[in-house]
């Protein structure tokens, strides 16, 4: 089986959870098999190689776990981008819409030195929302997006379209 044949395999879906309707594609499994998360954080470094990065940026919560193993793999710095009020020193940040409201999301001000090139990371990409989000706020402190990386797609949601003026590379290990 190649990499997305074994995520596929490994992911728990869940139906209507959060919310009726929805079938969260849930990563806990994978966490639970150490190989696989040394496999699959391979197959990401492997991918982005010959891609100028100075920093992986993880959001918030799940995009944290495989974020920081990138980095170490890249052997570059991790920054987490949290949710507001999360972060206890100086910090940017961006208010963003959502379809039921917005929401605002942080980075410490010292995360990356401007014109670094970064890598954001989360688990999932749906709407591309929060990833546009975040790439925002990479923009607003100085940085460009090297690329996108994520465990998951689900392509019928569009979310690259939506992230695809930050960065042509994203990269994404199964799609749905």
């Amino acid at each position: 089986m190649n990499i997305e044949e074994i995520i596929k395999a490994e992911i728990r879906n869940i139906p209507d959870f959060p919310k009726p309707g929805i079938q969260f594609k849930d990563i806990t499994p994978i966490l639970q098999k150490p190989q696989l998360t040394r496999k699959i954080t391979e197959a990401i470094r492997e991918s982005v190689k010959d891609i100028e990065i100075d920093v992986v940026a993880g959001i918030e919560a799940r995009g944290f776990l495989f974020g920081m193993l990138i980095a170490e793999a890249l052997e570059v710095p991790f920054v987490p981008v949290r949710k507001k009020g999360k972060l206890p020193a100086k910090v940017v940040s961006h208010e963003y819409s959502l379809e039921y409201g917005t929401d605002i999301i942080e980075m410490h001000a010292d995360a990356f030195k401007p014109g670094s090139r970064v890598l954001i990371h989360d688990d999932l990409l749906a709407t591309g929302g929060t990833a546009s989000a975040a790439a925002q706020l990479v923009e607003k402190m100085g940085g460009s997006v090297a690329a996108f990386s994520f465990l998951v797609s689900l392509n019928f949601l569009n979310g690259a379209q939506n992230i695809d003026r930050f960065s042509k590379n994203i990269l994404t290990l199964a799609a749905y």
